[in-house]
């Protein structure tokens, strides 16, 4: 009857999508046998999701991770945890607060005065969706902890990185950033903000420091790329009832934390990746960014604004 016809057309279609998904979900996996035996790596917002899973990998290749969280106490358990799945006793936590810059230059002083090297920057933490709401120094929260915060962080950790070359720089953006624009009049959403815009225009912001800090790299043995890990399963939706209810309706199409990290991985890890240094990666592959996201115009004049909010040296 017409009735089990249709009943059967969507249970198959929705076999399908389920098909479609798992397959999808499968792509980019991370298959580097690099191992980091001496190598020093550090992950910030790694006490939970895709940077608690990048951090496990990077210990179970043997190197010493660096926990670089907010919440210090959270952090001790999962370096805990992190060690006793790894067997891998170095894995430590400092606290690193991205929406504070004091926060920021105080963890870099203490990490330079701790460790001789840094191999591998994973720029991960992050905020998604907040209502409005403004940084210990004023900037509006997305483009203050997403782009901002790491910014100076990297800045601050530059010549660490160099000296410890070769050495990476893997800075997690999002497919997002599709629909961000730098608003250079209204940086700081003073003038109009939209939560999810807000996020869509820091995750652009991460691309175009990726591009233009490549840029400035060329040659110095530090190479820098931006990737969308894809849509997971963390906390960051944690501001938004609107998207906690989406990622419940099609959990089946969204990544966990580990499959999430795979991109990450990827570009710290994969060797010869060199000569894409700058480039922007999906699913462990090259993937196409907005007009917006090639524009060397903005990266150059975003670079200098910063580095103007930040109080730091232009070249």
């Amino acid at each position: 009857n017409p009735e089990r016809l249709l009943f059967i057309f969507l249970l198959l279609r929705q076999y399908l999508l389920f098909s479609d998904c798992r397959k999808m979900l499968s792509s980019g996996i991370c298959t580097s046998t690099v191992q980091l035996p001496g190598k020093v790596a550090l992950v910030t917002g790694a006490n939970t999701g895709i940077g608690k899973e990048t951090a496990k990998e990077l210990a179970q290749r043997g190197a010493r991770v660096y926990l670089a969280c907010r919440d210090v106490q959270k952090g001790e358990l999962v370096a805990r945890e992190i060690q006793t799945v790894t067997g891998n006793e170095q894995v430590l936590v400092r606290k690193l607060d991205l929406s504070d810059t004091k926060s920021i230059r105080a963890f870099a002083e203490g990490f330079l005065t701790e460790e001789k090297h840094l191999h591998i920057l994973i720029n991960n933490a992050g905020v998604m969706m907040c209502p409005y709401s403004k940084t210990a120094d004023g900037f509006e929260m997305h483009i203050g902890v997403n782009h901002l915060g790491h910014f100076l962080l990297t800045h601050l950790l530059l010549e660490k990185l160099k000296e410890s070359a070769p050495s990476r720089i893997v800075n997690v953006s999002s497919l997002a950033h599709h629909l961000g624009r730098i608003h250079f009049h209204n940086l700081q959403g003073e003038k109009f903000y939209n939560a999810s815009l807000a996020y869509c225009h820091s995750k652009l912001a991460n691309i175009l420091f990726t591009k233009e800090l490549a840029r400035r790299l060329k040659g110095s043995g530090v190479t820098a790329y931006s990737v969308h890990p894809g849509t997971v399963q963390s906390e960051l939706v944690r501001h938004s009832s609107f998207m906690r209810c989406m990622w419940w309706l099609f959990s089946f199409c969204i990544k966990t934390p580990q499959q999430g990290a795979q991109t990450s991985l990827y570009c710290a890890l994969t060797e010869g990746l060199e000569i894409l240094n700058g480039k922007h990666f999906s699913d462990c592959h090259v993937a196409w960014v907005s007009a917006q996201a090639r524009n060397e115009t903005i990266a150059r004049r975003l670079w200098d604004v910063s580095c103007d909010l930040l109080g730091l040296p232009m070249d």
